[in-house]
Order: structure tokens, then sequence, then C-alpha cells
């Protein structure tokens, strides 16, 4: 059975640096990712068949699975990395230390999590694992290439022209936006023009949608008026101004929602953390007699069928062997002491952090994998326990003395590693599960999962400057991506182990939003609805502008449509796969563009500023046609079929 090929790992590894450097770009644009199992798993099985005629079902899964962990790898780099530069620490991401963040953490997350997965990813059987079952239903229906292939690469198209159109040539508007006042209090109407962006609305689906949405809402279009005292004495106009009132007070208002939001996301899965360390625990107990090797098939003939049948028994529950997962262990512990001494230069001080670090990683690597398989990990508080862990961590920083710039960066490194070992973890186990329905061995999927973070972790650093000189990451300048979880992580830093506190009065406000909302999901939970008021998307909805919101919340009014008209609920379906391309042609687009940029080759604006309206109606015109495009893929049948 051909599974771990030349042609698996070559595809694999180079969808890893497409789909990890595609999501770094929309993770620090909007503050989410989108899972990169499904559309590997299409293309794979479309260029396998395309190109060679052939291709297995655990072929196809050996490349989603090493493809995926370039993906999951982005979201941990960039919701704590970029705070570095945020709080000064850093002029620039440098090359090494952001690559063995990476790199270790991406390699943690799988080691500690190759003993959970019997225990969590077979034995749970109230764990679903809802992107692995998924990702497992497009690989078995096995015709997928057609219309899936077509759907993800038409996305793609689409989405790096309008990107380059809009971001580079500036023939379509990237936003369209105003402000007006009303005596003192100035109003915010906008949109971002944004392809990507209806992709990740319809991919999150409406529930999800309307809660950044309606956290917009709360931001924009209620805090920022009452908060505002315009004068046009200032020199500025009223769009200038939201934009640097927000910049300086809503911005913190969503801070402390987030805060709070991912405190309480982790107490309310308490009962999850317990269960995913009891199963660390057993797992421990029993994993030398599991992971052994396979025997050979006795030689006597009435013997071979039973004996077969355990062989293939040996072979699906066959993991990566105990010793060798030592031995990755201390080269990991080797590369964290020699980061953290680069970084903090005593090397006592880097000793104590590192061993603090490997301990809050592997807690939180069982948390993650349990909560995925319950919640899928679109929907894990990641944010939350990476607030978990620098509050831990940020304690023993301060026992050692540790001030300043070398505090910040032995919080912020422990942040990132555990960041990073958090997502890869809940990757592998949704993964994991995908093997174990389609009948992969699994010790070849985590070996596959640790080439994908090798290959994968120094594409971050060159990527991340990249973005940071074209567009700028967390500044508050308008077009500059937001980074709202490195703002978050930036701001706490600087409030725990530095001089510059955080504005207090903004983040209690957000604190107090987020109880209320809280406050209001109970209600919502113990009345029946059907809706219910999550906290966490509507603080990160508070944070960014709301110009992102109405882009995406149109998404899932897309994705609502499209299940209402076809009668289907698929986590699969053809708009799925077109809103994947979507997304990876405008963030591909976007990193194209700030190259070019840099450069300095970009035309000049074709338009005359009296021909702006033309502009902007031409752009509704093309991201209509793209939404229509949209409603015709989801109306198709179900990409699984």
């Amino acid at each position: 059975m051909r599974e771990m090929t030349i042609r698996t790992i070559l595809l694999g590894c180079v969808l890893a640096i497409v789909l990890g450097a595609a999501n770094a770009y929309m993770g620090l644009y909007v503050g989410l990712t989108v899972s990169a199992s499904i559309p590997a798993a299409v293309i794979s099985m479309a260029l396998l068949r395309g190109l060679f005629r052939t291709g297995s079902i655990q072929e196809n899964n050996i490349v989603q699975s090493i493809a995926s962990a370039g993906e999951s790898l982005a979201a941990g780099v960039i919701f704590t990395v970029p705070a570095l530069v945020l709080i000064g620490v850093w002029k620039e991401f440098q090359f090494w230390p952001t690559t063995l963040i990476a790199l270790s953490g991406g390699i943690l997350g799988i080691i500690f999590m190759v003993p959970l997965r019997k225990a969590l990813v077979v034995d749970q059987k109230d764990l679903a694992f809802p992107e692995g079952t998924a990702c497992a239903a497009v690989l078995e229906a096995g015709d997928t290439g057609g219309s899936g292939l077509r759907a993800i690469f038409f996305g793609a198209i689409l989405g790096f022209i309008f990107k380059l159109l809009a971001a580079w040539a500036h023939v379509l508007r990237g936003t369209i936006e105003t402000a007006f006042s009303v005596g003192r209090r100035v109003f915010y109407p906008g949109m971002d023009m944004s392809p990507a962006l209806l992709g990740v609305g319809y991919i999150v689906k409406l529930e999800i949608a309307a809660l950044i949405f309606l956290g917009g809402l709360i931001g924009t279009g209620f805090f920022l008026p009452l908060l505002s005292d315009y004068h046009v004495s200032s020199g500025l106009t009223p769009l200038e101004y939201a934009h640097e009132l927000s910049g300086s007070q809503v911005r913190y208002i969503g801070v402390g929602a987030m805060l709070i939001g991912g405190l309480y996301s982790i107490l309310l899965v308490r009962a999850g953390i317990s269960a995913g360390m009891r199963g660390l625990l057993e797992a421990g107990r029993k994993y030398r007699n599991q992971s052994g090797g396979m025997n050979t098939v006795s030689p006597d003939s009435q013997e071979v069928e039973r004996q077969a049948e355990i062989q293939e028994e040996r072979r699906r529950n066959h993991d990566i062997p105990l010793t060798q997962l030592l031995i990755g262990l201390m080269i990991v512990m080797g590369l964290t002491f020699y980061l953290y001494d680069s970084l903090i230069g005593d090397a006592f001080v880097a000793l104590v952090v590192g061993v603090a670090m490997i301990v809050v990683a592997f807690l939180f690597v069982a948390v993650a994998a349990y909560i995925v398989g319950l919640v899928g990990s679109s929907n894990s508080p990641v944010t939350g326990m990476t607030i978990s862990a620098l509050l831990m961590t940020s304690g023993v920083v301060l026992v050692l003395g540790l001030k300043g710039d070398q505090a910040a960066l032995a919080v912020l490194g422990i942040a990132g590693l555990v960041c990073c070992s958090a997502c890869t973890s809940g990757d592998i186990a949704q993964d994991l599960k995908t093997g174990s329905l389609v009948g992969a061995t699994p010790s070849k999927q985590q070996y596959g999962e640790i080439l994908g973070v090798i290959v994968a972790a120094p594409i971050f650093a060159a990527v991340l400057n990249l973005l940071h000189q074209s567009y700028g990451i967390g500044t508050g300048e308008p077009g500059a991506l937001k980074a709202p979880q490195s703002a978050l992580f930036a701001g706490l830093t600087r409030a725990l182990v530095g001089d510059e506190g955080l504005p207090l009065l903004p983040v209690a406000t957000g604190v107090g939003v987020g109880l209320a909302i809280i406050i209001l999901d109970w209600f919502l939970k113990y009345s029946g609805s059907r809706f219910r008021a999550h906290v966490m998307p509507m603080a990160v909805g508070i944070y960014l502008p709301l110009s992102l919101s109405v882009a995406i919340f149109l998404g899932g009014l897309l994705r609502y449509a499209g299940d209402r008209v076809t009668g289907r609920h698929s986590e699969t379906d053809n708009g799925v796969l077109f809103g994947s391309g979507l997304i990876a042609g405008e963030s591909i687009a976007g990193i194209i563009g700030g190259i070019l940029l840099l450069q300095n080759i970009a035309p000049d604006s074709i338009w005359p500023t009296e021909w702006q309206p033309f502009a902007t109606a031409l752009t509704f015109v093309a991201l209509a046609g793209i939404g229509f495009m949209y409603f015709h893929y989801a109306r198709k049948d179900d990409s699984t079929r």
C-alpha cells in the first residue's frame, strides 16, 4: 500500500509553504485562520490522478497532513511573534529566533500529541473532531477532483486578480468607507471590498460571522460615537478622527473583552481539561506496548489470515516509537535552551524558562487536543490558552528578576512556543482522526506533520518582514494588517513586565462588556435559544474595524442562503472549496503585491479624483459578481459526492 512516497512528500511540502504563507497574511488581516486540510486533500487527489493517473487515499491523506502543518504553524506564529515588534523589543522579525519558536513549538506539539492519539482520537467516542471527519469524507468520496478542484482554482484566480487590482494597481478600491459628524459625535460606515473575507464568513458560517459583526457594531457603531468629541478645529477630517479614536480607545475595549473571553473559554472547558490530562496520564502508562514494532506474518498457512488481521491492526495503531520521541524531545529542549539563552543572555535563566515552557506546553497540548475534538479547530480557544500561559510564565519571569526587554523576550518567547505547540497539536489531532477513518498508518502521518513543520517554519520571518514593511502590522494606520491577537499580547506584556501599562479605562470597559456578553449567553442558553452570544468572536469583532466585520457577515449570509436553497448543511460543499481558493488567491496576491511595492514597482492610479465614484461602482460590481459565483457554487452538488 503506497502511503508516504516521494511525490506525496514533495507535494505536501509545497502546499505547506504556500498555505502557511497565505494563512499568515489572512490571520494578520482578520484575526482568523482557516483549515487547509480539505483544500489540500482536493488538490492532492486532482494532481495525483491528473499527472500520475494514480494516487491512493492514503497518499492523499499524507499530503493533507503535511500541508495542514504549515497552516497550523502560521496561527501560532502570527498570534504571538509580532508582539515583539509592536512593543519595540525588535525592530524587525529576526530569522533565527522566529524560526526556532515556530520549529520547536510545532515539533513539541506533535511529540506531546503522539501518546494522546489512542486515548483521545480513537477511544473517546464523544469527541467528533469535525474537520478531521469532514476531510475523511472528502478523501473517501474519491471523485472530488473534478468540480472541487475547479472551485478551488477558480476562486484562487478571482481572489488573486481582485487583490492585485485593488492593493497594487488601484483600479479597484480595497475599502469603501466614510465618516460624518452629528454635533461632536462621529459615525463610521464602511466595508472592506475583499473576496477573501466573504470566504472567511462562508467557511465559519452565519452564527460566527454574525457574532463578529455584532462585535463590530458594539465597537464602531456604539463606542466610537459615544467616546467621540469631534471639533472641526482639530484639523482632522471625521474619517481621520474616527481612525485615530479607534486606535487609541475602541481597540483597547476589544482587548479587554478578548482578555476576559480568553480566560472564560478556559473555565468553560475545565471538564475537558481534566479529561485531556487523565487521557495523557493513561496514555503514558500504556504507550510502550502500543508503540512496539510490527511483527512479521507467521509462516504457518493456517495462521496466515489471523496473523494478517493482527498485522493490519498493529499497522493502524503504530505510532512513532517512544525512543524516537524522547530523542526528539531532547533535541527540542536543546533548541529552546539555545533560543532563550540567545534572547535573554543568561544561561541559568534560559534553563529555568525552558523548563517552565516545557511544562506549560505539556499541559496545553492535552487541553488543545481535547477541545478541537469537541468543538473543532476553528472554535478552539487558542487565544485564551496563550493568555493563560503568558500569565503563568510572567510570574516565573518576575521571580527570576528579569525586567524590561529581557522579561518581554522571555514571556513572549514562552507564549510563542506554547501557542505553536497548541495549534499544531490541535491540527495533528484532526489529521489523526482523518487517518483513523481512512485506514492510515499513524506514525507516517506523524512523520509527515514533523516534516511539514520543518519546511514551513523558516518562511515566517521573511513573510512577516515583507508584510510589515509593505502594509504595517498592528500599527493602527489605514490599510495596515490589524493583528488583533498580537496587539493583545503586546499590551498584556507591557502591563505585566514593562513600564508602559495598558489604557486601564478602555480595557476595564472591555472587561465589563465581555462579562455582559457572558451573562447574555447564559440567559440565551438556559432559555433554549438556538442563537448563542459566544464572547470570543464578539470580542474580536469589537477590536476589528467594522469594515472587516461587514464583509465577513455577508459571507455568512451567502452560506445561509445556499444551505436554505439546497436544503443541506454539509461541512465540505463546493462553496467551502471556492472560498478556500478566494482566501489563498487573495493572500498570495497580498504577499506578491507587497514585494512589488517594496521594489517601487506600482502603476499610478488610473482614476482621476473626479472618477472615484466610478471606481467605487466598479468595485461593487466586481465583488457582487464574485458573490454571484459563490452562490452558484454553493448550489452545486455536495463536493463529497
